[in-house]
């Protein structure tokens, strides 16, 4: 940006020749205005505010020494230049004394004040930058304070901040996030009803025992999200070590079932650290449903008659066959799979019911793994258990599980698309105020009229990522546009995207481009594929 420079001298001559001699704009500079005494000057340069002022000493009604002390105290970041006639040492003491940027001697050619000015422009330069990085630095280091490691774990699983900003602060406190595929894993673990339920002892011996085992393959960060319940964030360079600790992991704890009470939910495998989002919801829902399906095998192992029919319905099968069968052959599957029914007398046991029920809750859970934003499980555990409540027969029994099937497959249909129009809307809005540097989740949910909760879930579920990727993406694809269309300095893109902080945005842009902003604004869009929809480069 040009900077003003404002002149004082009582000869109107030279303040002529400084005006018209010498091509402001050319030179990187705005000529704001002149005057020919102090007292006449003083009203102007507080209107104005110039950069620079060059006053010549002796001038009426209020000289240069005096202006100047005005000036300082008024304008301090304006920097002052004293011009004089005469050289005498008292006018370079008082100069000294004030605090102006240089002292010259009286006759200056054109060329020489066009290099004073650059010399001093450099240093108004130099000073805004030490100025810039003083003030990143504390407001880093305030961030660096409101943030703790858990906190920074909590909004990351809450899909609250960017890849690039978590791994930056992580960096900060000491950690890494970065890896190639991440898993999350909530454990919920209480004492069993014979121990003392204050006594954590036994909570924290089993969550030691947890963070061995992941130790043997992965790193993690956990967040401690009450007394009993954790939540893990492992990653690992090997996905099918993070699926083989997992399973360990369950194996260990059912273990353990029988002396402590143990809720687990295991999230699926992501390869991005924006994934964590969805693995956490993931291992949420798979934590609900473990706990809901093993308090109605329990029930299920507590019924005598269970232990008479060594032959049950093929779960596993049927559930598999769900997920990529069709209606076509839904008849001869499901007797298949339910052939261990045909011995079952349903007017007098109970075995079948029980078994209907747990295979429902395992459908649903699911479904709801598979089509979270389409499955509502309260209302379809009520209408499916009192179809269960109405079986009477083998062929009752068989008509249920087709309804079952076809409500899976409904949800599956259901799933593509219902959530277009409102994600189409958000998108609108992010794309409309990008610029407005508190824009959150919580506005865009409002827009829609829905929870932030809920508007994560789906947005997270719907484009594969979070609410606040995908606004920092917008805001970094801007970004880019304003540097091929724009002279724009850096930090003025920086906030006209939304970032008041220069430092966060030039360190972000580095990150998901891979290239700073002075290797970009060289070779621009040259790489292809430098950004594709939604991703980033490299995060």
């Amino acid at each position: 940006m040009a900077k003003k420079i404002f002149f004082v001298d009582d000869e109107i001559v030279i303040r002529e020749n400084i005006r018209t001699c010498i091509d402001w704009e050319r030179e990187g500079f705005h000529y704001c205005g002149d005057a020919p005494d102090g007292e006449y000057a003083l009203p102007l340069i507080e209107e104005c505010k110039p950069d620079i002022l060059i006053t010549d000493i002796k001038m009426p009604f209020m000289n240069g020494i005096e202006l100047s002390t005005i000036v300082r105290k008024r304008l301090p970041d304006t920097k002052i230049v004293l011009m004089s006639g005469h050289d005498e040492f008292e006018y370079a003491r008082q100069a000294l004394r004030i605090g102006v940027e240089d002292y010259c001697l009286k006759p200056l050619a054109s060329a020489d004040i066009i290099q004073l000015l650059r010399n001093v422009s450099g240093k108004i330069d130099l000073e805004a930058d030490q100025k810039l990085k003083m003030d990143q630095l504390s407001r880093s280091l305030s961030k660096m304070e409101q943030i703790s490691r858990e906190q920074l774990i909590a909004k990351l699983c809450g899909g609250l901040i960017a890849s690039a900003e978590a791994i930056e602060l992580a960096s900060a406190q000491g950690f890494s996030l970065i890896a190639r595929h991440y898993a999350v894993i909530l454990t919920d673990i209480r004492p069993s009803a014979a121990h003392n339920p204050e006594d954590l002892d036994d909570i924290q011996k089993t969550e030691h025992l947890i963070g061995a085992l992941f130790e043997q393959g992965a790193q993690y960060v956990t967040w401690k999200r009450s007394r009993t319940e954790t939540v893990w964030v492992l990653k690992s360079e090997q996905q099918a070590l993070l699926r083989c600790l997992t399973d360990q992991l369950a194996d260990a704890l059912n273990a353990l079932a029988q002396e402590m009470d143990i809720s687990l939910g295991i999230g699926g495998i992501q390869d991005r650290l924006q994934g964590v989002h969805t693995s956490f919801l993931e291992a949420e829902e798979d934590k609900h449903w473990r706990r809901i399906a093993e308090q109605h095998r329990s029930s299920l192992f507590e019924n005598p008659d269970f232990f008479e029919h060594h032959q049950y319905l093929d779960r596993d099968g049927f559930i598999n066959f769900l997920a990529i069968g069709s209606p076509r052959s839904a008849e001869e599957q499901i007797r298949q799979f339910a052939a261990g029914f045909a011995s079952i007398n349903w007017s007098t046991s109970l075995f079948g019911y029980y078994t209907l029920n747990d295979l429902t809750l395992e459908v649903i859970r699911k479904a709801r793994k598979l089509y979270r934003t389409t499955v509502s499980p309260e209302e379809s555990i009520e209408t499916l258990k009192r179809m269960i409540r109405s079986v009477e027969s083998l062929e009752e029994a068989y008509a249920y599980l087709g309804r079952l099937a076809e409500l899976f497959w409904k949800w599956r249909a259901d799933s593509t698309g219902k959530y277009g129009e409102l994600i189409a809307q958000v998108k609108l809005f992010v794309q409309e105020n990008y610029g407005k540097e508190g824009l959150s989740l919580q506005d865009a949910a409002d827009l829609v009229n829905v929870s932030a909760n809920h508007l994560s879930k789906v947005f997270s579920q719907e484009t594969g990522q979070t609410f606040i990727e995908f606004l920092m993406m917008t805001r970094i694809r801007k970004a880019m546009e304003l540097m091929q269309s724009s002279n724009a300095k850096s930090y003025e893109i920086a906030c006209a995207v939304g970032y008041n902080d220069p430092h966060y945005f030039s360190n972000l842009f580095k990150r998901v481009t891979g290239m700073t902003i002075r290797e970009f604004r060289k070779h621009g869009w040259q790489q292809d594929g430098l950004l594709g929809e939604g991703g980033t480069k490299g995060a």
